[in-house]
């Protein structure tokens, strides 16, 4: 089975421009995410994929894989079903470009997965939210399961309400999944859903399309760059592990 990573990257965002390439402990954002992907020992294959020349330019300045797709996809997941046409795989995992803490350990459960359960099409990951703001903040994407891990939704508000004031444990997408060549070429001609707009969250796309998504939970610590102040709590974790 052929695996590799991908890690979809865009100069162009409306919270952070310029987001993969702004430095971390003296090297861009895209080069921590990579790092952390390329100690996956299953992947045959490591690629940042973009569409922007400033992006390919520091992929070839720290020698990094990367490949240049269009500048029209919507989603991550629509620029991953580009790759898989160019690129030809079993097994695509694709890892986001704003984690550049994301343990290595924590990208192999997804591939492990895969292969206990060759026959899943769509595999997500999931982590417990720790932090009582993340509850309420709208760019973390709750999710809800069934007791089998199937996908029931996903939101940016939070999900499930308790309506008696119930002490429940809340789980956050995490934007590290992989898909089989066969579910990145039926998302990439489809056409976006109604919900996946409405709450802006492509794997609706899979939900509404009755597309059973398997989530994984995992323990996973990483804290994703959605704004330039989450640079600064980065860059102290990553001292503090070297100290």
């Amino acid at each position: 089975m052929k695996i590799i990573g991908v890690i979809p990257s865009r100069y162009e965002s409306s919270r952070f421009p310029g987001k993969p390439l702004a430095e971390i402990c003296g090297k861009p954002m895209i080069y921590w995410v990579y790092h952390q992907a390329i100690q996956v020992k299953a992947f045959d294959e490591v690629y940042v994929a973009t569409d922007d020349e400033r992006i390919e330019a520091a992929c070839k300045q720290y020698n990094m894989n990367c490949i240049m797709t269009a500048s029209t996809h919507q989603t991550g997941t629509d620029r991953l079903g580009e790759v898989a046409k160019k690129i030809e795989a079993d097994f695509y995992v694709n890892i986001q470009g704003d984690e550049p803490m994301i343990e290595p350990e924590t990208i192999e459960k997804v591939v492990t997965y895969k292969l206990e359960h060759p026959d899943t099409e769509v595999i997500n990951t999931i982590t417990p939210i720790k932090e009582e703001f993340e509850i309420t903040l709208n760019t973390c994407v709750k999710v809800v399961t069934n007791a089998q891990d199937d996908g029931i939704y996903l939101s940016r508000s939070p999900i499930p309400y308790p309506k008696k004031g119930q002490d429940i444990t809340y789980y956050k997408h995490l934007g590290l999944y992989g898909l089989t060549r066969k579910a990145l070429m039926f998302f990439a001609s489809a056409e976006r859903t109604k919900l996946e707009q409405i709450e802006d969250i492509e794997m609706l796309r899979f939900v509404e399309n009755h597309w059973n998504i398997k989530f994984v939970t995992v323990d996973s610590m990483t804290i994703g760059v959605d704004r330039k102040e989450d640079i600064a709590r980065v860059e102290a974790v990553m001292k503090a592990k070297q100290n």
